[in-house]
């Protein structure tokens, strides 16, 4: 009896070792299908990695490759190699002790791509238009990842110069193309939705400013929601949760990101009004916020120039978060922009501030 008691123990005893040896690792998976004969390897900042030497991850089903080591190494910064030659694209990536961090990787093809879908109807609002879809960096060069989606209004403005208002674009792929390649973001698609034209004022405004009228936002909402949103979803690899789906836009385009982010934070965790026309309906969207009993789940970029650009009702709108307990910094950036207008080349200049913001560098919840 004794015998088979220590036996036990001893078995029991080598669990247990083995099981805190696993808690005590720190293990990073790099998801990337170099193809036959080629081998990710692993460079960083401390023991056992170098950024002189790579040492090599263990190929695993899912092309995932994988490299484990002590935890008492401490937080690491690690960049992967092909066949120790080829860079990864971006930044270094951090990974905590303790952890087990993912990542997706690509080692060539820096721009993104352009994809028009026409005649996009809304069985919402009756009327149709163009979806103008940004795929980033990596697209056709990772298949096993997947990506968050920043949802932005006024489509028509934001990749080409021809169909902008006043013929200035606001780069919205070049300036992604840097900033993912600068490591200073995280790669996202970004889904600019056309406005209505003659029904912009309508479908982009809650109901109903005494002079321009309005009201459709509601409408435009379930639009977004209930079509576009879905079939992106359906037909990209998307990662469609909050935490990684964001509604940007400016003047009007802002205020309804700001509308609808608060009443849907359960689609949108983040959203971005520059200039936004907090103004509408005598400020009423901000007047709501200010008898708020509490914060919603929702990151806020906004800001404003400060030649003729609604500084005043932006504030005043920051000050209205700040009370619900935002903080500058965490879930809110509030920026003012010395010298700038209310126009597209102004949103242009400074649109490396929000995408910063809402999508940094690592941030991505898979």
């Amino acid at each position: 009896m004794r015998k088979f008691v220590s036996v036990w123990a001893k078995a029991l005893a080598f669990v247990l070792i083995l099981v805190s040896a696993a808690a005590e690792a720190t293990t990073l998976r790099v998801y990337y299908d170099v193809g036959y004969g080629n081998r990710i390897t692993l460079r960083g900042n401390k023991a056992p990695f170098s950024w002189t030497a790579g040492v090599n991850a263990t190929w695993t089903a899912g092309n995932a490759w994988t490299y484990t080591w002590a935890n008492s190494v401490g937080d690491v910064e690690i960049k992967p190699l092909i066949n120790d030659a080829t860079w990864s694209v971006g930044a270094n990536y951090m990974v905590k002790a303790g952890t087990t961090t993912d990542v997706y990787p690509f080692f060539q093809g820096r721009n993104g791509t352009l994809v028009k879908i026409s005649n996009f109807s809304s069985p919402q609002l009756g009327n149709t238009r163009t979806l103008r879809i940004y795929l980033p960096p990596s697209y056709s060069l990772n298949p096993l990842k997947r990506y968050p989606v920043l949802y932005m209004h006024d489509g028509q403005n934001l990749f080409e110069a021809a169909t902008a208002f006043g013929g200035v674009e606001w780069r919205v792929d070049e300036t992604a193309n840097s900033l993912v390649n600068n490591g200073q973001m995280d790669e996202v698609i970004v889904v600019g939705v056309d406005n209505g034209g003659a029904s912009r004022i309508y479908e982009y405004t809650p109901c109903c400013d005494p002079q321009y009228g309005g009201g459709g936002a509601d409408v435009y909402e379930r639009f977004l929601k209930e079509t576009v949103k879905p079939y992106i979803d359906q037909n990209y690899r998307t990662l469609p949760s909050n935490k990684n789906t964001a509604i940007m836009g400016s003047s009007l385009g802002g205020l309804v990101s700001t509308y609808i982010a608060r009443r849907n934070p359960g689609v949108f965790s983040k959203s971005g009004g520059l200039s936004s026309s907090f103004w509408w309906n005598g400020q009423a969207l901000t007047k709501q916020v200010e008898v708020a009993t509490g914060k919603v789940l929702v990151n806020f970029y906004i800001d404003a120039g400060t030649s003729s650009d609604g500084l005043t009702e932006t504030t005043r709108m920051r000050d209205a978060l700040t009370v619900d307990g935002y903080v500058q910094g965490k879930d809110l950036y509030y920026y003012v922009a010395q010298g700038a207008g209310h126009n597209e080349a102004a949103w242009a200049a400074r649109l490396n501030l929000p995408l910063t913001y809402l999508f940094p560098w690592q941030s991505t919840v898979y």
